[in-house]
């Protein structure tokens, strides 16, 4: 690699520092440290999309889609374009080069999921960051059931082997943890 990784992080917290909510910045740091601690040697392309993977996601708010499950899963095919682009961008003004730039894409839109163990990693990252940082607020405002769900659909989501580290690592309730050994087998 050519680029510089210092540069490319730095304009990703700059541009998420400009985030409202002020939310963008601690996400991103989140998820450098949760990639960090499950894959001290991540690549550097896979640091960035870390870093990334919601760089000014507050510019497209959800409201600008219709709702229910079509309008989410379009405002998410479109979040993910965007993130891919926009961190292209700041990968090549730090010096990457384009195979690197278009690489960074691949992995924000999840292109490859089970399959790409770039892409699986990332996907196994944000899933603990949600785990970790956000599902308790998320838990309190949901039925049981909807958690119920939503926990079943992270599991699949995730790796054989990040579903096993979610059971070590998180105290969740035997309900909850069953989707986790569910989806593990």
């Amino acid at each position: 690699m050519t680029g510089n990784l210092t540069q490319a992080l730095a304009a990703i917290d700059e541009a998420n520092s400009a985030d409202p909510k002020g939310q963008a910045l601690d996400y991103g740091k989140r998820m450098t440290d949760e990639l960090s601690r499950l894959f001290p040697q991540a690549p550097e392309v896979l640091q960035i999309a870390a870093r990334g993977q919601h760089v000014e996601r507050w510019l497209l708010p959800r409201a600008d889609y219709p709702d229910g499950k079509e309008g989410y899963l379009a405002w998410r095919r479109e979040q993910a374009r965007r993130h891919g682009a926009r961190v292209a961008g700041i990968m090549a003004r730090a010096g990457y080069p384009e195979a690197d730039c278009d690489r960074v894409g691949v992995l924000l839109r999840k292109e490859g999921l089970k399959r790409d163990p770039d892409v699986q990693a990332l996907e196994d990252v944000i899933c603990f960051v949600f785990l970790r940082w956000y599902f308790a607020d998320f838990a309190a405002t949901r039925s049981a059931d909807e958690v119920a769900d939503i926990v079943t659909k992270t599991a699949r989501k995730m790796s054989f082997e990040g579903r096993a580290r979610v059971l070590v690592e998180f105290p969740l309730p035997d309900a909850l943890a069953a989707a986790f050994r569910a989806t593990s087998a």
